[in-house]
């Protein structure tokens, strides 16, 4: 029943109240990022769904586009942006995949959606995590994120996937939002200490 059911209505309710609650928030952000990003504050890239079905992410824009001798996948973290890498380290590009849960494209809580090239690379047990809706967090986010190999980012995937259920996902929504209050908190300490030292320099 809450899988099929009451996971998607959750998916929805949240996902509305958070982005008419946020949404001043998000407006002053695509307005920074009108001029970090020369009138482009969004990011939109095909990635595979539930079933390996392609739809089109929807973030906010860290990085400058790619220069003519620039491939899309080169040089990227030369390519991000001072702000980019603010709402990087505090995952404010991630506000706007609420759209794609809105869309029931995604989830509020599953595997992360990768790259399309992605696909042919897995095998049949790694393939399973397509088995239900990629998220916006997942159960490998809240336990190592970046820190975790790949093969244990998939193992965590899977459990996931044989493990779904409303305790679950509220686990992991929990953790989450700890976990980005924290890192939130971080970047501002870092950056109120980092004015301080070049006010200090000059």
């Amino acid at each position: 029943m809450y899988k099929k059911f009451f996971k998607r209505f959750l998916d929805f309710s949240i996902s509305f109240v958070a982005l008419i609650i946020l949404s001043p928030f998000i407006i002053a952000l695509i307005i920074v990022l009108m001029f970090a990003n020369k009138g482009r504050p969004f990011f939109f890239q095909k990635r595979p769904g539930k079933d390996a079905k392609i739809f089109t992410i929807i973030k906010f824009k860290t990085m400058r586009d790619p220069r003519k001798n620039e491939s899309e996948l080169s040089n990227q973290e030369q390519r991000i942006t001072k702000v980019g890498a603010f709402i990087r380290k505090t995952s404010l590009d991630e506000l706007l995949q609420l759209v794609n849960v809105l869309k029931g494209d995604m989830s509020l809580i599953g595997p992360r959606p990768l790259l399309i090239e992605y696909l042919p690379l897995y095998n049949q047990e790694q393939a399973r995590r397509h088995l239900v809706k990629p998220g916006v967090t997942g159960w490998a986010q809240v336990n190592g994120r970046t820190a975790l190999s790949w093969d244990e980012k998939f193992a965590h995937d899977i459990w996931y996937v044989d493990n779904l259920n409303f305790k679950t996902d509220l686990d992991i929504l929990l953790k989450t939002i700890r976990k980005v209050f924290n890192r939130n908190a971080m970047a501002s300490i870092e950056n109120a200490s980092f004015g301080l030292w070049e006010g200090n320099s000059q």
